[in-house]
């Protein structure tokens, strides 16, 4: 009779949690969606309709608001390939460069290591912001202004990705792996591309596509690098739109906004089976 009464109490007590926890993950999901749904609602009102207040239904204006991007005199389209190949070819250098930097963090015991670790857990700490004035100076000095170059190599050492990739490779027999291709005369070169790359990928994916958001994204290194406008990103031209603080046209800035995050949703539908897989595989240990 205990047993049974305990089960029924545990029966109950499902019943009632259940019900609470799908309450508590709906609100969670409205609450992420709603700020998305308002800027999807907000392309299609004008300035004035913005103005007024907050809506919660869809005006007729889009065509008027998609006419006001364009009037900045820059090609869209121009702006979507500079961002895309920005961002591309960041997520590709900077998963591979920070790959062979975990990879030989954790493979190789060296002297220093343990002070390298500690050196890139402490620059993980710093905000990306402190380093600009010095990095404009820098980048100033080289001549490389209005250029691609100081967008792109800087990240190829990203720390947080490093960090992320070392913790997964502990979750993998890559040493044993590592030693058979020795005894069999394979280069390190050569085992890191063949085999500890390969096995690296569910992790990769994650990665590249958040180095993707953040390099699509990034408005204020652009800004401060790129004066010449057939070199703008998406985020720069919309930004553009503020300029005259006396007349700011905000149904065009949500429409700009709106298209740039569209890439960063279309890239996740492609890669959501191996981004899901590439964060959850690693977590435990067998």
């Amino acid at each position: 009779m205990t047993t049974k009464s305990g089960s029924d109490k545990k029966t109950i007590s499902t019943s009632i949690v259940k019900p609470i926890i799908y309450l508590v993950m709906l609100f969670l999901g409205i609450l992420a969606a709603l700020p998305v749904y308002l800027v999807l609602i907000n392309i299609t009102r004008s300035t004035p309709e913005i103005n007024s207040g907050l809506s919660l239904l869809p005006s007729t204006h889009l065509l008027d608001n998609w006419r006001i991007l364009n009037s900045t005199g820059l090609s869209l389209s121009r702006g979507f390939l500079n961002s895309f190949f920005i961002a591309t070819m960041t997520a590709l250098c900077a998963t591979y460069s920070s790959s062979m930097a975990a990879y030989g963090v954790y493979m190789y015991h060296f002297r220093g290591r343990q002070i390298l670790w500690g050196l890139l857990l402490f620059v993980m700490l710093i905000p990306p912001s402190v380093a600009y004035i010095g990095f404009f100076q820098v980048v100033f000095s080289m001549g490389l202004l209005d250029s691609y170059i100081p967008l792109i190599i800087p990240a190829l050492a990203s720390p947080l990705a490093i960090f992320f990739l070392n913790q997964y490779l502990t979750s993998l027999p890559i040493r044993t792996l590592a030693d058979v291709a020795r005894l069999d005369g394979a280069g390190e070169f050569w085992i890191f591309n063949s085999i500890a790359l390969p096995v690296m990928k569910p992790a990769l994916a994650p990665q590249a596509f958040f180095m993707f958001i953040g390099a699509w994204n990034n408005f204020m290194l652009p800004y401060m690098i790129l004066s010449d406008r057939s070199l703008f990103t998406v985020p720069m031209m919309a930004a553009l739109l503020q300029a005259d603080i006396h007349h700011v046209e905000f149904g065009g800035i949500y429409l700009g906004i709106a298209v740039s995050f569209l890439p960063a949703v279309l890239v996740y539908m492609c890669m959501s089976r191996f981004i899901i897989s590439g964060l959850t595989t690693g977590s435990l240990k067998e």
